[in-house]
C-alpha cells in the first residue's frame, strides 16, 4: 500500500485515525494530541492505553515478547514516520517524492528502521518531501513534491515548511505523530524544525547511519529515538568512526534540568539576527538569552565566525559543487541496488520526468535544472575536490576556531541559517522552539557544537527547554491562537 503523508492529504486519514483514539481512551483521560514516549509508555503501564488502540502492529509485537511479561524495547508501541527517502522492506514506497519511483523496491530495510522495529516502534508510514531533496530545481517550492504537492505549515498556510524534511516536521507539529525521521546534508531537519515549531536534533555525521535524524515535540523524545537508531551499520563506514562517542548508558542520562548550569555559550549575531534587529524574534531571541544567565550558563555575546559570508554562499564556499556531485554519485550507487524500479540512474529520472510532463508539473512547470546540472557532475572532478579542501578548510578557520579559542561548550544563534555553518564537517546541530513573531510563524534558537559533544548540547537543549516550554500546538488544537493567521 502506498503510504504518503503530507499535511493536506494525511488530515484525511491520521488525524481521523487519531480522533477516533482520542475517543475511545477519553474515558482513562489519556490524551494523545502533545502526547510524548514517555507519556505513552506510562499510559501503557497503567493499562489506560493499549496498543490495539495505537496499531494492531503494537499487539502483534507486544505478544512476540510474551504477552507484555517479556523485554519489550524502548519505544514499544510509538508511532513514528519515515521520510519518504529512508527505506523499507514492505508494501510502502521510498520514493523521495517522485514519481519516477513509484513502485521500485528496495533489498533491505535501512538500517535505522531496522533499529525502530526492534525497539517496538510502529512505523504508520512516509511523510512528503522537498522532491529530491530540493535538488530538482531551483524554482521549487520548499515542501513541494509531485506524488503529494505542496506540504503547508500548519501555523501559517502560506509560511515556509522549509526542506527537505518538511513532511516529518509538518506531520509533528500537527500531533499526526508522536516522532518521525529525517535526514539531512545541510538544514534539512534543522530548518522545518524551526519553522514547524518542532525539536530537531542533528547529531555528529556517522553517529546515525545515513544521515538520519529525529524530529519531535520535546528533547526528551528525540534522545528517546536517538538511544534507539544510534550504532555502527556495515554498509555505511562513516558510522564506524561515529560509533566511538556513543556513550556508556545511551543518551538519556543527559536529560537534566540543570543542563544550562556552567555551560559556556557563544553566542553569534551576526548576519544570524543583526538583520531583524527590533524584531519580535530578535526581541524574544535577548530574552532567551537572560534565561541562559539565569540558568547558570556563562554568555559570551557578538562572536564572529570568520569568513561566515563565503560560508553561507554555496557557490563560493564550494558547497553546491561538492552537492550536486554526491547527489549524482550516490544516486547512481542506491537506484543500481533497487528492483523493479523504472529508473536505474539520475540520466533516467531526468528521461522520465522528460517524458512524463503532467506527472512532475508544479504551478505549470516541468523544470528539473538541478538535477540536469548534476547530471553534468563527476565526483573526480578537479572542481569537486577543491570544493571538498575548501570547506574544510573554512569550517576549520571558521567554526572550530570560533569554539576552541573561547572555550565554548555551543554557539548558539537565532534561525536555522546557522545550520550551513555546522554542516560541512558534519557538527551536531539542536533547534528548540523560541517562539513566535507577529504573523504567527514560528522561529526556533539553533545550539550547535564540536563533533562528538552530543552530551553538552543534550544537556543546554533540554534545559532550555524546560525552562521556557515555548511550543504551542497549531491551528487544528489552538483555534484561538492561530485562526488569524490561517485564513
Amino acid at each position: 500500500m502506498t503510504s504518503l503523508v503530507s499535511l493536506s492529504l494525511a488530515l484525511l486519514s491520521l488525524s481521523l485515525s487519531l480522533s477516533v483514539l482520542a475517543t475511545a481512551i477519553a474515558a482513562s483521560e489519556f490524551t494523545f494530541h502533545e502526547a510524548t514516549i514517555e507519556s505513552m509508555q506510562l499510559a501503557f503501564a497503567q493499562n489506560r492505553l493499549t496498543s490495539r488502540q495505537l496499531a494492531d502492529e503494537a499487539d502483534r509485537l507486544r505478544a512476540e515478547a510474551g504477552g507484555g511479561n517479556g523485554t519489550l524495547g524502548g519505544l514499544h508501541g510509538i508511532p513514528v514516520l519515515l521520510k519518504d527517502s529512508i527505506g523499507t522492506a514492505d508494501e510502502m514506497n521510498t520514493s523521495a517524492g517522485s514519481y519516477a519511483l513509484l513502485g521500485a523496491r528496495v533489498p533491505r530495510d535501512a538500517f535505522v528502521v531496522e533499529r525502530l522495529r526492534s525497539a517496538g516502534a510502529v512505523i504508520l508510514g512516509k511523510a512528503s518531501m522537498s522532491e529530491w531533496y530540493s535538488l530538482r530545481s531551483s524554482e521549487m517550492p520548499n515542501g513541494w513534491c509531485a506524488r503529494a504537492g505542496q506540504g503547508l505549515n500548519p501555523y501559517v498556510k502560506l509560511g515556509n515548511p522549509c526542506g527537505s524534511s518538511s513532511g516529518s516536521a509538518i506531520a509533528v507539529a500537527a500531533n499526526m505523530v508522536a516522532v518521525s525521521l529525517g535526514t539531512e546534508t545541510d538544514g534539512s531537519i534543522i530548518c522545518p524544525a524551526d519553522h514547524n515549531s518542532v525539536v530537531g536534533f542533528k547529531p555528529t555525521v556517522g553517529l546515525t547511519s545515513r544521515a538520519v535524524r529525529p524530529i519531535s515535540r520535546t528533547v526528551s523524545d528525540a534522545i528517546h529515538v536517538l538511544d534507539a537508531i544510534v550504532g555502527f551499520d556495515p554498509r555505511d563506514e562513516a558510522t564506524r568512526e561515529g560509533a566511538k562517542f556513543i556513550p556508556i548508558g545511551g543518551y538519556k542520562q543527559f536529560l537534566r534540568k540543570d543542563g544550562l548550569k556552567e555551560k559556556r555559550l557563544g553566542i553569534v549575531r551576526n548576519p544570524f539576527s543583526d538583520s531583524l534587529k527590533g524584531s519580535t524574534a530578535a526581541l524574544t531571541f535577548d530574552q532567551h538569552l537572560v534565561t541562559f544567565w539565569n540558568n547558570g550558563a556563562t554568555i559570551v555575546d557578538n562572536l564572529e565566525i570568520h569568513n561566515v559570508g563565503i560560508i553561507l554562499n554555496p557557490y563560493q564556499s564550494g558547497e553546491m559543487a561538492l552537492l550536486l556531485a554526491e547527489f549524482k554519485h550516490t544516486l547512481n550507487e542506491y537506484l543500481g541496488g533497487l528492483s523493479n524500479s523504472p529508473v536505474k540512474s539520475l540520466a533516467e529520472v531526468i528521461a522520465f520526468n522528460t517524458n512524463n510532463p503532467d506527472l512532475v508539473r508544479e504551478d505549470g512547470r516541468a523544470n528539473q535544472d538541478g538535477l540536469i546540472a548534476a547530471q553534468m557532475t563527476n565526483i573526480l572532478d578537479e572542481e569537486v575536490v577543491k570544493a571538498e579542501r575548501m570547506m574544510k578548510k573554512l569550517s576549520e578557520e571558521g567554526f572550530e576556531k570560533l569554539m576552541k579559542e573561547n572555550e565554548l561548550d555551543a554557539m548558539v544563534t537565532l534561525g536555522a541559517d546557522a545550520a550551513t555553518v555546522l554542516a560541512f564537517e558534519g557538527y551536531p546541530a539542536f533547534t528548540v522552539p523560541a517562539g513566535y513573531d507577529n504573523n504567527g510563524m514560528p522561529f526556533g534558537i539553533c545550539f550547535g557544537g564540536l563533533k562528538g559533544s552530543e552530551a553538552k548540547l543534550i544537556e543546554i537543549a533540554y534545559s532550555f527547554g524546560q525552562a521556557t516550554r515555548i511550543r504551542k500546538p497549531p491551528l487544528s488544537f489552538s483555534f484561538e491562537f492561530h485562526n488569524q493567521y490561517y485564513e
